[in-house]
């Protein structure tokens, strides 16, 4: 099995996890919002990838300022969910 196929059979496991998390309104909404921007960050990263491939016949990790770029949006949503999580904890702690 290829990583490509092996990568885009992950998505499904991920989205029900998106799913079961949206469903549960359990999840913090600014930590719900950095898990959905993953897709973000997994929908910029394919069509930046390819261009690093074409544009330039390297591997996206290999053309820093596209790469760098496209974890950008990695390091917002992990910026979001933490921020999500430390939030609820605080009005968790305050309503104690």
């Amino acid at each position: 099995m290829s990583k490509e196929t092996l990568f885009a059979l992950s998505l499904f496991p991920y989205l029900g996890f998106l799913w079961f998390l949206t469903r549960s309104q359990q999840t913090p909404r600014l930590a719900l919002i950095g898990f959905y921007m993953t897709l973000v960050f997994v929908a910029i990263t394919i069509p930046v990838g390819i261009y690093a491939q074409v544009a330039y016949g390297e591997a996206l990790a290999n053309v820093d300022f596209l790469h760098g770029g496209a974890e950008f949006f990695l390091t917002l949503a992990n910026i979001l969910v933490v921020l999500g999580f430390r939030q609820a904890i605080l009005e968790r702690r305050s309503a104690d």
